[in-house]
């Protein structure tokens, strides 16, 4: 399996969101989802309408962990609201169009996410994985709080997450930049 990156460039992320809502509200919100939550795909793709419907908090047990997780929702709440206006409550978020009251699969969202990227010219390696990495690039960049960070994402140490997000990498490339002997 490769090694997928964040998505650093906010015009990157909003191409993305773009071509996302071209090819459907559901693939829109997958995405927005991803990226203003951190969750780990395993984890947004059981979630349930009654999960997000009109509320401030996820709460759920991740997957991974088998960790108890509790999150704010912010910034897409009203969004969230508007798409599961006309779903039940025991509706997957993600529904798959295929099975019956099941959601897409982890395979389905790579292929959304894959073609949504290459459609906008997004050059590195994009999976399921981005979406967390690109809530903690975009997280660490406003708020420099690596420990917070750190306790969100479930890591053992703060250079643990730092190269995760690929903050590691952007220094030291930076750094690179104006070297010469």
């Amino acid at each position: 399996m490769e090694y997928v990156q964040p998505i650093r460039d906010r015009k990157k992320v909003e191409a993305m969101k773009r071509e996302l809502l071209r090819s459907g509200y559901r693939n829109y919100m997958l995405f927005l989802v991803g990226i203003n939550t951190g969750l780990r795909i395993s984890d947004i793709l059981t979630l349930k309408v009654k999960d997000v419907r009109d509320q401030t908090h996820l709460t759920l047990k991740e997957k991974k962990t088998s960790k108890i997780k509790r999150l704010k929702i912010t910034g897409i709440t009203e969004e969230l609201n508007d798409y599961t206006e006309n779903m039940e409550d025991e509706q997957y978020l993600f529904a798959s169009q295929k099975g019956y009251n099941q959601p897409i699969t982890r395979v389905q969202a790579y292929r959304i996410l894959n073609k949504a990227a290459a459609n906008v010219g997004i050059k590195e390696e994009i999976g399921t994985h981005t979406l967390r990495k690109t809530y903690g690039y975009h997280f660490y960049q406003k708020t420099k709080d690596v420990a917070l960070l750190q306790e969100l994402f479930n890591h053992s140490s703060p250079s643990v997450t730092l190269r995760y997000i690929g903050i590691n990498q952007d220094v030291m490339d930076k750094a690179m930049d104006d070297f010469v002997l």
